[in-house]
């Protein structure tokens, strides 16, 4: 099963209003584990980014003005995600930020069901807890130290290992189907050994201090019951 990982940076929050994608960064699992696989790209957004946007991700104008374009790079894009589920975190603002991109340049939607949005499992794996990607990475102890900036491959690849810890981590199932499959049919079954019963009686004076303690008890439950 192969999924990819997706996460982008932006002009700021909405398409309709003019705002660009100048960053995308993607990650590929197969099987819910990274292959090394990534793909990650710089856009000229074709407008000034807002100094509240580069506080956010660090990119400039001057830093894009000779990159490429999202028409000049929009086929090598969907050749690498093809037809691939989409993990994003916060996945109906990436996914409205492509699909504006695409339509812009004349390319069919995005299917929002190919969407896997991580924000939406936290919450409901974790409720009432924060969702951000950094309090994930705390969460699951996952190492996010070089994050001073959103940065779209960056936070794709925190967001794969958030997203596996999501699933389950490293063992997730337990492998308890696998194991029980590959053993099943083979077991074997021993005989158990028995132990000779042992006695253990009871001496006089043991009794006696028995019977003494049972004596001091005022008003004992046994009485009125028989």
């Amino acid at each position: 099963m192969r999924e990819i990982v997706l996460d982008t940076e932006t002009t700021g929050l909405d398409p309709a209003k003019g705002d660009r994608l100048v960053e995308i960064g993607c990650v590929e699992l197969e099987g819910h584990l990274a292959t090394g696989k990534t793909y990650h790209i710089y856009l000229n957004p074709e407008r000034e980014i807002p100094a509240e946007a580069t506080a956010v991700h660090g990119i400039t104008n001057d830093f894009v003005k000779d990159k490429p374009t999202f028409g000049e790079i929009v086929g090598e894009f969907l050749d690498f995600i093809g037809d691939a589920k989409l993990v994003i975190h916060n996945a109906e603002f990436d996914m409205k930020f492509l699909n504006a991109e695409l339509k812009t340049f004349g390319f069919p939607s995005l299917d929002h069901r190919r969407a896997i949005d991580t924000v939406k499992i936290a919450r409901e794996k974790f409720p009432g807890s924060p969702a951000n990607l950094d309090a994930l990475c705390r969460r699951f102890g996952i190492d996010n130290s070089n994050r001073t900036l959103h940065g779209a491959l960056l936070d794709s690849q925190l967001l794969a290992e958030v997203y596996l810890e999501l699933l389950g981590g490293r063992q997730q199932g337990l492998g308890i189907a696998e194991t029980t499959t590959r053993t099943q049919g083979t077991t074997e079954f021993k005989e158990r050994q028995m132990r000779e019963p042992r006695s253990f009686p009871v001496s006089d004076e043991e009794k006696n201090k028995f019977d003494e303690f049972l004596a001091k008890i005022k008003d004992p439950l046994w009485k009125k019951l028989s």
